[in-house]
């Protein structure tokens, strides 16, 4: 979301690539009734991996004794210890386990940076009226023009069983992550030294892809609302954001608003796309990766078994100071917990003639939830650049696999961003059933709020 924030399907794979782009997407009712079957509702392998560590898919978490619904998330898994712990000096084990970014972090800091690898849980899970659209998108939905924008998909994966890099990265872009998201947290620009500034913000968004009063032909062409307010104690308190998220932005780009406190008035904001900075990160590397496609060829590498952040509950623990989180380099590895999963890898290389600070990307997509956990951009040299994590956990009350906290990793300035720091917040993010009135996320809203 925008703020001031080889495998069972390589046959369909290879045929894909082979088609052009208007062809791609819709499956056989054959092929979907796999969903559901040897396939999850979102097309990953049920199957594990008893030699990587890798469990058979579950049915989801049950909320732990003691977690109030609304509060913060009880750890289900804080009896666990580590199976081992990876480090700069005994890394070389597990190079195998290891994507190029991880391996970049831990020559980068080899006296901090660790990756404690914890058991495996496949602990994703959706509701059944999401599953049901997942399966209808299978055999319905298709790529817009140009592939991007969405057709005929709605509220649920619009690709389960991909045949390109550009179905997968919209599988991540449209993920089930609620309908409606309400939170207070603190985004971190953290420097060499670990020094760092804090920008802190109530942050809302409404799903109209997922809203469940549409369907795949009343969308108009919106895929989220999405709204920020900046709070004490953040510079310019007061200032607020608005954001209409398109489905497809080539056809119609992002609209977004400001209000300034100092003038009191609301105006169009300037361009909040590509590689437009924004608190330290750039616009599309937002929610890992957001807006418009066309500046990539996108292609779908495959899967493998990695080792990735997942179930970090402990970074979220309520009262844990930011000095104990974050750290010179990277946030406190000892608080981090990884384990093996299968993901989709996707590359997308810039296209001829078109400009982006990133030439080239590598998404790490988790083939349970199609969340992109990991992130490698690449820089026109060809030499590594940012390494974004998403340290995830299971919402179970939702359910859904949602962000504690995303970091950005500079490996050239040695800095980094981390977006979401709740820990000293009232509440965590809130997955709310009830959205404020259709008129809320409008402009002339945000005018009347800003002059309350």
């Amino acid at each position: 979301m925008i703020r001031t924030a080889l495998c069972a399907s390589s046959v369909l794979l290879s045929l894909g690539l082979l088609l052009p782009l208007a062809a791609q997407a819709k499956v056989s009712a054959e092929q979907a009734a796999q969903l559901g079957t040897s396939l999850t509702a979102f097309g990953a392998e049920r199957q594990g991996d008893a030699a990587k560590g890798i469990p058979d898919a579950g049915t989801g978490l049950q909320a732990p004794a003691g977690y109030s619904p609304g509060g913060f998330h009880v750890d289900p898994f804080a009896g666990e210890q580590p199976l081992r712990v990876i480090d700069a000096q005994n890394m070389a084990a597990d190079d195998g386990n290891l994507s190029p970014g991880v391996k970049a972090l831990l020559k980068a800091y080899p006296q901090s940076f660790k990756v404690p690898v914890y058991p495996s849980h496949r602990s994703f899970a959706a509701p059944s009226d999401i599953a049901a659209n997942t399966r209808r998108n299978a055999e319905q939905a298709t790529l817009a023009e140009g592939g991007n924008g969405l057709k005929d998909a709605y509220a649920g994966i619009p690709f389960p069983i991909p045949a390109d890099g550009r179905e997968a990265i919209w599988n991540h872009i449209a993920r089930w992550q609620g309908r409606y998201i309400d939170e207070v947290s603190v985004t971190a620009q953290v420097t060499t030294s670990g020094s760092y500034s804090i920008l802190r913000e109530r942050i809302q968004l409404l799903s109209n892809y997922y809203n469940p009063k549409k369907n795949a032909g009343s969308l108009d062409n919106m895929l989220y609302s999405f709204a920020s307010e900046l709070l004490p104690p953040s510079r310019d308190v007061g200032r607020a954001l608005l954001v209409h998220e398109t489905i497809d932005q080539v056809a119609e780009p992002r609209s977004a608003w400001i209000y300034n406190p100092g003038q009191r008035r609301v105006r169009r904001a300037p361009t909040l796309a590509y590689d437009t900075p924004i608190d330290g990160i750039y616009a599309d590397d937002t929610d890992m990766y957001n807006g418009a496609t066309d500046r990539y060829d996108w292609k779908l590498v495959g899967k493998q078994s990695l080792l990735v952040p997942y179930h970090n509950y402990a970074m979220e623990k309520p009262g844990l100071k930011v000095d104990e989180l974050v750290k010179p380099g990277h946030l406190n590895s000892d608080l981090s917990r990884w384990e093996m999963h299968r993901v989709w890898v996707v590359e997308a290389t810039l296209r001829p003639g078109q400009r982006h600070v990133h030439a080239k990307r590598r998404f790490y997509l988790d083939e349970d939830s199609w969340y992109a956990l990991m992130v490698e951009n690449y820089d026109a040299r060809g030499e590594l650049w940012h390494v974004n994590l998403a340290f995830s956990k299971n919402a179970y009350e939702v359910p859904s696999i949602t962000p504690v906290n995303l970091v950005y990793h500079d490996l050239i300035a040695r800095t980094y961003t981390v977006i979401g720091l709740r820990n000293n917040e009232k509440a965590p993010r809130q997955f709310l059933l009830t959205p404020p009135p259709e008129n809320y996320f409008t402009p002339a809203s945000l005018r009347r709020k800003g002059t309350q």
